[in-house]
């Protein structure tokens, strides 16, 4: 329920946006938002275990299946984070 009400908040905003502007806003909602927010974290090292609170995931597989998508400039980084190279 609480989501929905904020579905609709997002709504009003973008409907209302694009009302008035020329370029219209994509559609945008909490869900988004909160990928948005994980995403960023899990690059950035936040614990599985809480992005897996975060996001309501039941198992901790799904969340690293969502949350595993790392480049090879993000390896490279982290090995020299590790100090191995």
């Amino acid at each position: 329920m609480y989501s929905i009400h904020w579905e609709k908040r997002f709504q009003h905003i973008r409907d209302k946006y694009n009302s008035i502007y020329k370029v219209p806003l994509p559609v945008i909602t909490p869900h988004v938002c909160r990928h948005t927010y994980c995403s960023n974290m899990a690059k950035n090292g936040m614990n599985p275990k809480t992005l897996q609170y975060l996001m309501g995931h039941s198992e901790i597989g799904v969340t690293l299946n969502t949350y595993d998508h790392v480049g090879f400039e993000d390896a490279v980084a982290e090995v020299i984070r590790l100090g191995i190279v």
